[in-house]
């Protein structure tokens, strides 16, 4: 029973094979293969866009003088699940709050604070920074 598929793919081959090598005719011209175009780009999954630099004023004192617009409050924190897992990174965390300040087309934060807090639920320990976005002006 297994046998009859086998010869039933043997026989179709067979004919369709045979039948290729008889369907050139005589009177045939010879045509040039057709040139194909190479793609060469790359058939990657598409990125996101880089973040833009965003520069970390600390000190508010600094902004004086530059105009700029305030584009909102921006957070970037780093949860330490377990005791076991490695800590909680501060500069992880100012780094996730510039990523939101840039995708805020963002081109400076105010830092309002960073600090490890322990009471939040689901982490063990929390590295949070909190800041202004802001599009300072270029003079």
């Amino acid at each position: 029973m297994r046998a009859l598929p086998l010869c039933l793919l043997a026989a179709t081959l067979a004919l369709s094979g045979c039948s290729l090598l008889h369907s050139k005719s005589e009177n045939t011209t010879p045509v040039e293969p057709a040139k194909t175009q190479v793609s060469t780009t790359k058939t990657t999954k598409p990125t996101q866009p880089k973040p833009r630099p965003v520069k970390v004023y600390d000190n508010a004192e600094d902004l004086v003088g530059k105009p700029f617009r305030d584009l909102g409050e921006v957070t970037g924190s780093v949860c330490q699940a377990t005791e076991q897992d490695s800590p909680p990174n501060l500069a992880t965390a100012r780094k996730r709050m510039q990523i939101k300040a840039s995708t805020m087309k963002a081109n400076a934060v105010l830092l309002h604070q960073c600090q490890v807090v322990t009471d939040v639920q689901g982490c063990y320990q929390q590295a949070v920074c909190k800041g202004s976005a802001l599009n300072v002006s270029k003079q």
